[in-house]
């Protein structure tokens, strides 16, 4: 392979300004195709096989036209103090809102009068009108969205406290500010790292190009394959994160090359035989993460996963000719002013010891105190993760300045926690066993109110409404949820939004261990092709467990128990977003691999061409430490982002991802990997020769190049090297 992607690297910059040309047509091509392409909808949101979903499909076949998966909101009145929601006054203005409401939409499927429907608080103080969409709240239009709103703040100039709570108002958080700080830091990490503007914008450049051909091929096919608009968020996020990371390594080690006094040519073509090998590798296993989220079977989840995957193929396809091409218009610009007034760096000066060889020099000195540290460290962090309590965050935990909390405190003040998670129970009978059903409900601890049946046209299916005693994510509305369906049988059906997100997390539980064993032993097979060993696989694995345990631990302690939570803006604690764990594990083992396979594969480069153990640790730090620094601070700095955000989940994700990359970085990476190699030495590279027959050579140190090199200037390839 290393030879492969050498001929490719010279042939790239050899040929740079047809490259760069097909790169540019790509990315105008799929613009093109982005901005003609129809706007993209939300795709349906569906959990294959639970029971909330087979409610929902049973309730669009039995009540045709009833838009049960439609959006809902709830405009909620309190009335001035001393006075009630029943007086004539307020009455008449809370009447007025239903009419607006009813017509200021097409996509308003009903508006429920609080006087006819029951929902007026027992005190009097409170009320709220039902509104019922046709369409998903990701799916109403702005001008739906802007008539609620309207109606809201008509109303509370007459004198009532209005609020609106309900997915209605739901948007897709814009994450542009958190993205534009990122990508500002990693300017200024990049000039850091490489102290030339040129070498620093070109991982900039290329990771934009990559985000913008994918993100738009995304766009463009968002109607045919329907994808929904959210799924170009993860590969965006993804895209941008490993675009820079693989530029950054080739790049550096380009840098690398010129300093030994080879041509430009040249240097751009080992720096992909052997950088590249590593981006290939560490590519193939950010996509065997993401293509994996397949296996919890979430259509949406699955589309997310493709798309992302394709963004990583692209950035690896880029690193491999876009950055070689770019590095011959760059000319000796890529290399700072002190660099460039003689590329080629004596012996002397290339042996003299950086930051990283001196930690790693520590680290083989008292390997034992580190790995005790490391270990014990990230095992104490973790220990909050026991605890876990996986849902989905509701309005609740929204910030208190947001419409959408303040309307469930209303509601919560007024009615009862229960009111703003109804339960919707279908049953599927005639109305005697919807009565019976109703009787076994309400006999249930835990149920605060059971509507009366409403059955449909044909009699033979009816909606029962159940309020819970208490808050949508709470542990004992799930026991609810799972205590009806153990109670009424297999004709009742529990739905809603509140069931949905129950079943979407037993969901997320169950695929967890499948997903986490799919991950974990395809990249296993994989860097052990790479590594031509057993244990540093095996050690690379468990050392990424380590790390996204620890980040769930600080997750938990932070937003599930509260500590620290008003530092991170967390207003109101409660259980986890049920597609952490995966989503954690799915995008941090891709990263955590990346640093895994550009730091070893150094060392294994070394190994190979016959330095001993606790020298290619050194020799690895030497070159690969600064440059893995770099990327990981990057990475922080894109997911930390995110935390300043006012959304709960999106909060969660940021601080969720910036910690678990922090960990597995500069925990895990820079200590736990070269305390265990300095334990193990020689047996960190063993392989039975059986297995070592079997496996196919890759060739990602570099030993073609080291060969070619052997043969010195008789290779005809080498002299059209030098030309």
């Amino acid at each position: 392979m290393a030879t492969f992607l050498y001929k490719l690297g010279r042939s790239a910059f050899r040929r740079r300004r047809l490259v760069a040309l097909l790169w540019v047509a790509l990315l105008a091509l799929a613009g093109v195709g982005a901005a003609t392409a129809p706007a993209a909808t939300s795709s349906s949101f569906s959990i294959p096989g639970t029971e909330a979903q087979k409610a929902f499909d049973l309730l669009e076949q039995r009540f045709p036209g009833g838009n049960a998966d439609g959006a809902t909101a709830r405009v909620v009145f309190k009335a001035p103090e001393g006075q009630k929601m029943t007086d004539a006054a307020n009455k008449a203005k809370v009447q007025d809102v239903v009419a607006e409401l009813k017509s200021g939409s097409d996509e308003v499927a009903s508006v429920a009068d609080p006087y006819t429907a029951q929902a007026v608080s027992k005190d009097g103080s409170t009320a709220y009108v039902s509104v019922s969409y046709k369409v998903s709240g990701m799916e109403l239009s702005d001008a739906t969205r802007e008539a609620l709103q309207k109606t809201g703040h008509d109303a509370q100039g007459q004198g009532l406290t209005v609020e609106i709570g309900g997915d209605a108002l739901q948007t897709m958080p814009e994450t542009g500010a958190g993205e534009i700080v990122g990508v500002v830091i990693a300017g200024i990490v990049l000039v850091i790292t490489f102290g030339s503007l040129v070498a620093a914008g070109l991982p900039l450049l290329t990771a934009i190009i990559g985000v913008g051909i994918g993100v738009s091929s995304i766009t463009a096919l968002a109607n045919v394959l329907d994808l929904g608009s959210t799924t170009s968020t993860l590969a965006m996020m993804i895209g941008l994160a490993v675009g820079i990371d693989y530029a950054l390594f080739i790049v550096s080690r380009y840098r690398a090359e010129l300093a030994e006094g080879r041509e430009r040519e040249d240097a751009a073509g080992r720096a992909v035989g052997t950088a590249g090998s590593a981006v290939v590798f560490a590519g193939l296993t950010v996509v065997i993460a993401l293509v994996g989220l397949a296996v919890v079977n979430i259509p949406m989840l699955t589309k997310m996963g493709f798309a992302a995957a394709g963004t990583v193929v692209i950035a690896v396809l880029i690193a491999l000719t876009l950055i070689p091409a770019l590095l011959g218009f760059a000319g000796a610009k890529v290399v700072g002013r002190k660099e460039r007034k003689g590329l080629k760096k004596t012996d002397d000066e290339q042996a003299k010891p950086n930051m990283g060889t001196r930690w790693a020099r520590f680290v083989i000195r008292r390997p034992i105190m580190v790995l005790l540290v490391g270990v014990l460290g990230l095992g104490a962090i973790a220990l909050p993760a026991a605890s876990l309590e996986m849902g989905l965050p509701d309005d609740g935990a929204k910030p208190a300045s947001a419409t959408e909390r303040r309307a469930y405190d209303l509601l919560s003040d007024g009615f009862g926690p229960g009111f703003n998670g109804p339960l919707m129970v279908v049953v599927d009978g005639d109305k005697a066993a919807a009565e019976s059903t109703v009787k076994k409900i309400e006999g249930l601890e835990g149920v605060v109110a059971v509507t009366p049946p409403t059955p449909n046209k044909a009699g033979d299916t009816s909606m029962i409404t159940v309020i819970p005693k208490d808050r949508p994510s709470s542990v004992e509305t799930e026991t609810l949820v799972h205590d009806i369906r153990d109670t009424t049988g297999d004709d009742v059906l529990v739905t809603g939004a509140t069931a949905m997100n129950v079943d979407f997390s037993q969901k997320m539980n169950d695929a967890l261990v499948p997903y986490l064993a799919l991950v974990v032993g395809l990249a296993f097979l994989l860097l052990m092709v790479v590594f031509r060993s057993i244990l540093v696989p095996l050690k690379a694995a468990l050392g990424f467990l380590l790390s996204v345990v620890a980040a769930l631990g600080a997750v938990v302690a932070v937003f599930q128990w509260g500590w620290l939570g008003s530092l991170f803006g967390v207003e109101q604690t409660g259980p986890i977003m049920s597609m952490m764990p995966i989503f954690m594990v799915g995008v941090v083992f891709g990263l955590a691999m990346d640093y895994e396979v550009f730091l070893v594969t150094r060392m294994r480069e070394a190994y190979v061409h016959g330095e001993r153990p606790g020298e290619t640790i050194v020799t690895g730090f030497r070159h690969s430490a600064r440059v893995v620094t770099a990327a990981a601070v990057i990475m922080i700095a894109v997911f930390s982002g995110f935390i300043g955000m006012t959304d709960q989940m999106i909060k969660m994700i940021g601080f969720g991802l910036a910690v678990a990359v922090l960990f597995d970085a500069f925990v895990v990476r820079m200590a736990i990997v070269p305390a265990v190699l300095a334990l193990l030495g020689h047996k960190a590279w063993w392989l039975p020769k059986w297995l070592d027959r079997a496996l196919p050579n890759v060739d990602v140190e570099g030993e073609g190049l080291a060969a070619k090199d052997a043969e010195g200037p008789q290779d005809p390839e080498r002299e059209l090297v030098k030309v």
